[in-house]
This record gives C-alpha cells, structure tokens and sequence, in this order.
C-alpha cells in the first residue's frame, strides 16, 4: 500500500516585521559602532534564535536598569519601556538606543494624548507582557488593564463617560475585538483610538494563517514560547478547526503530530527569523513531507528608520 502524499504549505506573509528588522539592527549598530558592552534590557525581541545571535556578538542581556553601569550604553527592546524607565536611565547618564517599535510609541503617544484630557484609559493586554508594562507605565493614575470580556464586568471607573482604550499591539484580533465589544457595551461613550493599535505585521500574520487553517490539516508556528503574536497565530488556527503546535526551533517537532496529516501549514511569528522556518522545513522533509509550495499573499513593504542618535553617530 503506497504511503499518502504529505505536503507543505508556507504562510504568506510570516516571519519578520518591520520593528524587530530595526530592533535586531539597532544593537548590531551599536556593537560595530561602540563595540562591547552594549547592555540590552529585556529580550530585544521574543526569540531565542535572535537573542542568543546578539549575545554572541557582544550583546549583554539584563531585565532592569540597575544592571547597566554609570555612563554605559543600553538599548531599550521593541516591546518599549515605561516613563519611569526612560527618566531612570537619563538620571544614571546612560546612553539610550531606543528600539522601541515605532507602532509600540504611536500606543504610548495615545496614552498621553488621552490623560492630558483627563480620560481613564482601559488596555487591552496580556498581563506581564514587557509592551503592557511599558504602556501601562506611561501614565501613573488613570490606566485599567483588562485581558478578558469578564475582566470588562469587573472594572471600577471614575467616570464611564470619560473613558478611552488602547490595545497592545500583537493581541489576536477576534480576541481584542471580544473584549471591545464588551466595553463598548458596558461604557457607550469610550472613545476608541483613531487607527487600529493592532500592527499591520500581526494582522497580515493571523489573517494568513486563517486562509492557510482552511487548506490544512495541521499548522506549525515557528516562534519562541514568550513570544506573544506567535502565541496568538497557535491560537488562530486552533480557533478555525486545525491542530496547532508551536516549535522553537526543528527539533522541538514530534514526529507524531504529522502521523495521519497530508496537508502541513507552516508559518512563523513577526520575532521568528526564515532560517528556523528553512529548517523546520527540512525536518518535516526528512519526515516524509514532499512538496512545498506558498501561498499567496499580502507583500510587506514597511520600513521604519533607526533613532536618530544612532545614525548621527555612523
């Protein structure tokens, strides 16, 4: 009895966004410029593969300012930093490299625009999230956090006629939309932000892997486990009826998941670099997987420009 054909089927678009491309390349810069130590607070991105990339360059990784010395070089991760971070490091003479992703700083410009009104803000977002800490530091009073619709149900507001809500920017989208719909069902006059706060990258991602969840039978997202839109994109396919697992690297594959399957989606988070993807690729191949195509779809054009402080310097 012959074997069943198994296929391969990449998501288009996936992998890199705009701001992890500038993050990762905002302390490649600093390294070759100014050479070692270069201090990094947080994961630059949520990625292993990445992070241990930079740490081998020079790239010394640390979770809190006070790990920097007087007068070093630190770059800030695309996830952002809250005011009080930002006003610490001026303090201790520290040299700043923002990496934040300008789609992060256009959230934390909301946030302040909203306060100065007098507005309570209500964010959607992952509890513990570096990108919710570091919006939700943006404003000492005034700022509600809420994960679920029943969170909604809970919150306690000054003024339910003045409020607003900002999201973190790589949630999944019908879940935010859940949540706003209880806000907005709860409190009728919150003001919503004027553009979307979900990223471009995050959308194109998990729309994706909805059109790609409908030809499969499987779906593998390459992405680190604390990386939040690779979460999600699990999630997005779970959520359209096909199994889902999310791997590191190749050899977090089980050879069990693809018992049965003939038809392998693949895609990979906005942190997840293609060469993870080639491999996983490869492993699936020399698991019986033939044929890999592609599907088609949006084609990212976006580009973000390096801090200023750092291209001055070149």
């Amino acid at each position: 009895m012959s074997t069943p054909r198994v296929d391969i089927v990449l998501a288009n678009p996936r992998g890199f966004c705009a701001g992890v491309d500038r993050a990762i390349i905002i302390v490649e810069q600093a390294l070759e410029r100014f050479g070692t130590p270069i201090y990094v607070r947080h994961e630059v991105v949520h990625n292993k593969f990445v992070v241990d990339s930079l740490k081998h360059k020079g790239a010394i990784f640390v979770e809190e300012l006070d790990e920097v010395p007087s007068g070093g070089t630190v770059v800030f991760s695309a996830h952002g930093v809250s005011k009080d971070v930002r006003a610490e490091a001026e303090r201790r003479g520290l040299r700043v490299f923002d990496a934040t992703c300008p789609l992060v700083t256009k959230v934390h410009v909301e946030v302040d625009k909203l306060r100065d009104k007098d507005r309570e803000i209500i964010m959607i977002g992952h509890r513990g999230h570096p990108e919710v800490e570091g919006t939700m530091g943006q404003s000492r009073e005034g700022m509600h956090l809420v994960e679920t619709p029943e969170d909604v149900e809970r919150l306690e507001v000054k003024n339910p006629h003045k409020l607003a809500y900002v999201t973190q920017t790589t949630l999944s989208l019908d879940d935010a939309a859940r949540v706003i719909a209880a806000l907005k069902q709860r409190f009728p006059d919150i003001v919503a932000p004027k553009s979307d706060d979900i990223c471009y990258a995050t959308q194109n991602r998990q729309d994706a892997v909805k059109l790609m969840a409908k030809q499969c039978d499987l779906v593998i997202v390459v992405g680190s486990p604390n990386s939040s839109n690779s979460n999600r994109l699990r999630e997005v396919a779970q959520n359209n009826g096909v199994e889902a697992f999310m791997v590191d690297n190749a050899s977090h594959l089980n050879p069990d998941w693809i018992k049965g399957k003939t038809r392998i989606g693949v895609t990979a988070g906005a942190s997840a670099p293609e060469v993870l993807v080639k491999e996983v690729i490869a492993k699936l191949q020399a698991l019986g997987a033939k044929n890999v195509s592609e599907l088609d779809g949006i084609t990212e054009h976006v580009v973000f420009p390096l801090p200023k402080n750092l291209t001055a310097t070149a």
